[in-house]
């Protein structure tokens, strides 16, 4: 089952499946994501490779993982590498790809504020750690955006992943401080054991691939 989900995570998504895409993320979308009344709700959409580190396009599809909750919904995505032309006619990498958790609080039923979106930007070792938890592991992330900038310190983000007292799944948790704005907010998206299990196949996809160069 798992090696059949990692193909189809891999090949491009059909058109019916883009255009569900495209009206879940409308950032003007107000209404609801879904016409059933479940509890709980997940979907994938698609992204495209287009540079890789010679300079040439690739034909790589990275199919993005994204489950709706009651009070917050969570998306892990490819963030893919990006390079610069150089002068002398190479290619030099200018920022490392990553996996990034983007998280949007809830305003209803079935409802989004797609605005108030927080996002952690997973590297290479830190996505080595999740795809590596047990049933009873936990995993704390710390980031500061403005590191080693005139403004670090001043937003601080943590990611918590800790399972279920029954082991059925995790909750992913993340906590903002921003002293700028003077905000402290904190979302929370109860994850199954089954959703864990295709984000999970979904990053080992990403993870075997160019996306960390």
């Amino acid at each position: 089952m798992l090696s059949r989900l990692s193909k189809q995570l891999s090949l491009s998504a059909s058109t019916s499946r883009n255009l569900l895409f495209q009206k879940r993320f409308s950032p003007n979308d107000g209404t609801s994501l879904w016409s059933c009344s479940f509890a709980t709700q997940s979907g994938t959409s698609t992204a495209r490779q287009s540079f890789v580190a010679d300079g040439s396009m690739t034909d790589k599809i990275f199919a993005s993982y994204s489950v709706y909750k009651g009070k917050a919904a969570l998306s892990t995505s490819p963030m893919l590498p990006t390079f610069r032309k150089l002068d002398s006619g190479g290619v030099k990498l200018d920022r490392k790809g990553s996996i990034m958790l983007t998280f949007w609080p809830a305003v209803g039923e079935r409802k989004y504020d797609w605005e108030k979106k927080q996002c952690f930007a997973l590297s290479a070792t830190e996505v080595g750690s999740m795809i590596n938890m047990g049933p009873q592991d936990t995993r704390e992330f710390f980031h500061d955006p403005a590191m080693l900038s005139s403004n670090a310190g001043q937003v601080r983000k943590s990611l918590s992943i800790k399972p279920h007292a029954d082991g059925s799944g995790y909750f992913f948790s993340l906590n903002v401080v921003n002293n700028i704005l003077k905000t402290n907010e904190r979302l929370v998206v109860p994850v199954t054991a089954a959703e864990f299990a295709v984000m999970r196949t979904a990053v080992s996809v990403w993870h075997n691939t160019s996306l960390f160069i």
